[in-house]
């Protein structure tokens, strides 16, 4: 069953925020999760996970330790971000959408982090990293190890 996550009325009326704060609380949205919230704000759950499937900083599944997000926007591309997420997937051995088998990281590519002017970009947990070069990468992912 899920963890005891309380839902405040004042975000009963936003369900993206009433999604935040349970992933705060619990890690992930686990299905068990996604239903408890969808019946406390008398959504289907089908709704429910709909949005929590679509944004991606919100966690289906349970994460690695160390969440990678690598931004895939325009800028980003335009800079070579595939040499990037190539570099990533040979330092950690899994592909985005994935988590490694010890938990250590999960990769995902995500949209826009907001860091254009500095692409690419990748961010790791919540720390930024910006101007990414391919031996930039090993020395940032052994970092988290």
């Amino acid at each position: 069953m899920a963890k005891n996550v309380t839902l405040h009325s004042d975000t009963s009326n936003n369900l993206l925020v009433t999604l935040q704060q349970a992933q705060r609380e619990s890690g992930y949205l686990s299905p068990a999760l996604m239903v408890e919230i969808a019946r406390s704000l008398h959504l289907p759950v089908n709704e429910v996970y709909g949005v929590a499937s679509f944004y991606s900083f919100l966690n289906i599944k349970p994460p690695g330790r160390n969440v990678i997000r690598i931004c895939r926007s325009v800028p980003c591309y335009l800079k070579e971000n595939h040499v990037i997420v190539e570099t990533v997937q040979k330092e950690i051995g899994i592909r985005p959408g994935e988590t490694s088998p010890d938990g250590r990281f999960s990769f995902e590519l995500t949209n826009c982090i907001g860091l254009c002017d500095r692409a690419p970009a990748m961010l790791v947990n919540s720390d930024f990293h910006v101007d990414l070069t391919p031996s930039r990468i090993s020395r940032i992912l052994k970092s988290y190890r």
